[in-house]
Parts: structure tokens; C-alpha cells; sequence
């Protein structure tokens, strides 16, 4: 009997991929927060009015030189401040340590641009100190020289005063991370301690040093408060030039996608460098890291590195705004000043509740989901903290005038009504805007302690008959609480502080703190915008305080002291 040919069996067709409301969701979360950096890069290529030329053959080259030079100066500056005073709270005893671990995070209640109102107060002509200077010396205005804060030097002193806490925050749980062995094998090889911080610690803690300070230079790339008080003119300055008082949206556009391209840059070059030097550690810590000493004038200069940034960064700038709120105008707040507070306090409850909400949905749907789809609707939800928030700003005006101009003209031709501005200059709008830039904050720190939960919890949980929904409410959230407070509060602190989308976004007649602090300093009534500048301040200090605390509080390191 013949066999019958063999033949191949065939392959099973593959079931097209189905996707659940929530990874739905996921995706169209995702589109919808790329859709103001794509609408900025697609609009930059329109017909404009000729204005891009101008400004390339005029401005364009200070644009570039003093951006360039103030995102130099800060690097430099935050990694001075940030890495020594991390260093001694992490690998030394002196008098002091237990208040400097959290106290030197305070800096980031401040913003630049507070800062920069306090000092230009106290450093101007009739400010405290060159006053004082001319009644010890006789001297007159014009007698002497004195150094110009409102310089780019100038605000490159105001951004490092309140961003060193980036590097601070990372570089401190890098070292604390490390080896005790490394640490003592290097000193056992005759390095000294500074030698050992050096050659060892340094390299280690290499890539969270440059992470924290690529975070303080999108910050500084982001400002506008600061540089336009000081009269530096930057791209965020040139943005806002070009929509205001060019009447040009294109020339804006374009602008923004040049500082697109060059925070773009900045982050290509933080990750390149990330990849060609690494270090790892091929051993646990097999013995508590221990802390040395200080001692006479060690300890004197560990209570220095200190307290000067904290002195700079918080307490001399909020020492001035209260002087100022309570000798001059600012004493009398009133109802304007609450209702300033009440809005600004709104935006940032609101925008934080909605950040929390939508990064525990992307997270969620990328651990129930993994692939493509949630991976990069978290990647594209994510990418607005790149981004400043004058960039933001423009790219959610281009799309939502568009949408505003096509419904009321198809209101015009259909019913003959006028809508006129449905989505432009509301609550609405702003608050989206701060979604797509802080969105990020809050969906790293979910994502982070999502992953912490053991995939086992949610089968225990399904084979008793929970859902989804049952699950994350039951099992998760619980767990999750300190994240998402955390995440809540960080949110909340951004969205106080964060000005240019606001002055470029908010309804009419809606100021807030940030908006009105501004507005005063610009017509050098510092004395009232002192008030204003408190409470920004204050509304972003005890957020940070409790995310200070926390953070000292799960330190890693053991309570061992070298003599």
C-alpha cells in the first residue's frame, strides 16, 4: 500500500489583535497629549507673515547665545552646589546633618522667577544692601561699581539657587546606593576621602548626577518669569514676543519648534552620554555604608555646603517677600489677593486630581496589557515634560482655535448663530495644558510602585472572582496610596509655580499668583508683587516638605559612625 504524500500543515491564521476599552483608552490619551508638540511642528511649516526671516537676520542670534550660555551656566552651577552638599549629607556626621537632609530640598517651593523679584529688591539701587553700602562709605550712586543682577549671569544665580535639588535628590540616593566595600577598598588603597569621592563615588553616581541635571536645565529651558524680569532675551521670551506683540502664531510656532530641537538636543546628549560610560556594581552591599566624622574646621565647611544653598535658595528670598508683604502695599491683601489664591489653588487641585486619575489608567493598562500599544501611549502621554510650557501653550492654542473657527463658521453658514471661542481661553483649556506638561511626574512615580506589587497578588485576586476594576480598587490602590500622594503632591507644587502656559492660556480676567506676581514685578512694583510671590511660596511648601521628610525618612543608609 502506497503512502499518501506527506503534506505541511497549515499554519494557523494569527486572531487579529483585540484591544480592551481600556488599552482604547490608553491609546487615545496618549494621541491627545502628543497633539500639541505635533501641532506645533505642523504648524510651523505654514505660510506666516514673513516675520521668521526678520527675526533670524535680527534676534534669532541672541536667542541662541543667551539660551546656549544660561543652560552652561546653570549645568555647571547646579552640579557644584548639588553634588558636594549630597556628598556630605550621605557620607558624613556633622552638627546639623538630620535638618540639612530635608531642608535643602525647600528651594523648590520657590520658582526662579520669586527669587529673582526678592533679590532685585534687595540688590538694586535703593535696595537694602547698596544702601547700606553708601551710608558706610559716603559713597553715591555711580561712585562705585556693583554687579547688575538683572543679567544672564543674574538668572543663572536665581536657577541654580532653586534647582540645585535636582541633583541634590539624585546624586544623595546614588551615593547612598553604593557599596560600603567600594568605598573602603579605595581608602585601604591610600585614597583620602576626597580622593575616594573622587575616583569613586563620582563615576558611580555619574549617571544620576546628569539626570538630575538635565531636569534643572529643562526647567531653565522652560522658564520665562525669570529671563523676561531680567531682560535676557531667550527662546521662551521670543515665543511670547512673536504671539503678542508681533501678532504672528506661525513665527511663534517656528520659534517653539527651534527650543523643540534644542531641548530635543539636551536629552539626545544626556542619553548618549548615559550609554558610552557605565558603571556597575557587581556585588551588594554586603555592610552598612558608614558616615565619617566631621570634626573643628571639616565640620564648619560640611555645615557651609550646607546652609549657603539653603540660605540663597529659601531663606533669603522668602526672608525679603515677607519683609516686603508686611512693610509696604502687600500688607493689605484683601479679597483680590484671595481671589488669586482661590484660582490658583483650583487649577492646581484640579489638574493634579485629573494627572493622578489618567496616570493610573495608563499604568494600569499597561500592566494589565504589555506591548506596543500601552508602551507607547505612556511614551507619547510622557513626552510633554520635555517640552516647555510656552511650547505647550502654543501647541494647544494652534488646534483648539482651529476647532473654535470650524464650529463657528459651521454654526454661521447652518443656523446663522455665532459660537465664538468654545474652548480657547477657558479653565478647560489651561488645564490640559498642564496635563500634557506635568503628566509625566505623576506617571513615573505610578508606574514605579505599580511594578513593586508582585503580579501574583492580582491572580489570587482573579481566581477569587475580582475584575479588574475590583482589583485595582481592592488590592492596588491601597498599596499604592503613598505614590499617588506623592505623585498628587509634586503635580500640585508644578502646576503653582508654572507661569508661561498660564500667561499665555488663562481665561479672561482669571490671574493667578504666578499671572499677577508677574504683572507687578513687570511695572517694578515689587513691593506688591511681594504678597502675590508669598503665596506661591507658601502653597509649595508643605507639599514639599512632606516629600522631603519622606524621603529622609527611607534613607538606606545604617546608623554607623566612624570616628
Amino acid at each position: 500500500m502506497n503512502a499518501a504524500p506527506a503534506t505541511a500543515a497549515p499554519t494557523p491564521a494569527r486572531a487579529p489583535m483585540r484591544l480592551s476599552p481600556l488599552v482604547m483608552a490608553a491609546i487615545f490619551i496618549g494621541a491627545l497629549l502628543i497633539l500639541p508638540i505635533a501641532a506645533v511642528a505642523v504648524h510651523s511649516f505654514a505660510p506666516g507673515q514673513g516675520t521668521w526671516a526678520h527675526l533670524a537676520a535680527t534676534v534669532l542670534p541672541s536667542y541662541v547665545g543667551n539660551t546656549l550660555g544660561l543652560a552652561v551656566l546653570v549645568g555647571i552651577g547646579v552640579v557644584l552646589v548639588g553634588v558636594p552638599a549630597a556628598w556630605m549629607v550621605a557620607m558624613c556626621e556633622f552638627p546639623g546633618r538630620r535638618v540639612f537632609e530635608w531642608a535643602l530640598v525647600l528651594p523648590l517651593a520657590a520658582p526662579a522667577y520669586v527669587a529673582a523679584y526678592a533679590y532685585t529688591d534687595f540688590f538694586q539701587p535703593a535696595g537694602a544692601v547698596q544702601t547700606a553700602l553708601r551710608a558706610l562709605t559716603g559713597w553715591q550712586v555711580g561712585d562705585y561699581w556693583f554687579p547688575d543682577i538683572r543679567s544672564l549671569p543674574g538668572a543663572a544665580v536665581m536657577f541654580v539657587a532653586v534647582l540645585y535639588p535636582y541633583v541634590y535628590l539624585l546624586a544623595r540616593a546614588a551615593f547612598l546606593e553604593q557599596s560600603a566595600g567600594m568605598i573602603e577598598a579605595a581608602r585601604a588603597l591610600g585614597c583620602t576621602a576626597w580622593a575616594a569621592f573622587v575616583r569613586v563615588a563620582i563615576p558611580l553616581a555619574r549617571p544620576a548626577i546628569v539626570a538630575g541635571m538635565t531636569l534643572a536645565l529643562m526647567e531653565t529651558l522652560a522658564d520665562f518669569g525669570t529671563v523676561a524680569y531680567f531682560g535676557v532675551p531667550t527662546f521662551t521670551v521670543g515665543i511670547y514676543r512673536a504671539w503678542f506683540a508681533l501678532n504672528d502664531p506661525v513665527a511663534a510656532a517656528q520659534l517653539s519648534l527651534a527650543l523643540l530641537l534644542f531641548v530635543a538636543l539636551l536629552i539626545a546628549t544626556e542619553r548618549q552620554s548615559r550609554g558610552q560610560a557605565r558603571y556597575f556594581q557587581t556585588a551588594g552591599r554586603s555592610k552598612p555604608l558608614p558616615r565619617y566624622r566631621l570634626r573643628g574646621g571639616q565640620a564648619a565647611m560640611a555645615v557651609l555646603a550646607c546652609a549657603l544653598p539653603l540660605l540663597f535658595g529659601f531663606i533669603g528670598p522668602t526672608a525679603i517677600l515677607v519683609g516686603l508683604t508686611f512693610a509696604g502695599e502687600g500688607a493689605r491683601l484683601g479679597t483680590r489677593f484671595l481671589g488669586l489664591a482661590v484660582n490658583t489653588l483650583t487649577l492646581a487641585v484640579f489638574a493634579a486630581l485629573i494627572a493622578v486619575a489618567v496616570s493610573l489608567l495608563l499604568a494600569y493598562a499597561r500592566r494589565l496589557h504589555p506591548g506596543r500599544w500601552t508602551g507607547g501611549a505612556a511614551g507619547l502621554a510622557g513626552m510633554g515634560y520635555a517640552m516647555p510650557g510656552s511650547i505647550i501653550a502654543v501647541g494647544v492654542l494652534i488646534p483648539l482655535g482651529a476647532f473654535d473657527n470650524a464650529v463657528d463658521a459651521w454654526m454661521r453658514a447652518t443656523f446663522g448663530v455665532s459660537t465664538g471661542l468654545l474652548l480657547t481661553g477657558t479653565v478647560a483649556a489651561l488645564i490640559f495644558a498642564y496635563l500634557v506638561r506635568f503628566l509625566a511626574v505623576s506617571l513615573q512615580t505610578v508606574e514605579a510602585s505599580l511594578a513593586k506589587i508582585t503580579p501574583a497578588m492580582d491572580g489570587a485576586a482573579r481566581t477569587l472572582g475580582a475584575g479588574p476594576g475590583r482589583v485595582l480598587a481592592r488590592v492596588h490602590a491601597p498599596l499604592l496610596r503613598p505614590s499617588l500622594l506623592a505623585a498628587l503632591l509634586i503635580v500640585f507644587v508644578d502646576v503653582t509655580k508654572e507661569l508661561p502656559a498660564t500667561l499665555l492660556l488663562r481665561p479672561f480676567n482669571f490671574d493667578t499668583l504666578a499671572v499677577h506676581a508677574y504683572n507687578l514685578a513687570a511695572d517694578e512694583r515689587l513691593a506688591e508683587a511681594a504678597a502675590a510671590s508669598l503665596g506661591i511660596v507658601a502653597a509649595g511648601l508643605l507639599p514639599i516638605i512632606l516629600l522631603a521628610r519622606a524621603a529622609a525618612r527611607t534613607r538606606t543608609e545604617a546608623e554607623v559612625v566612624l570616628p
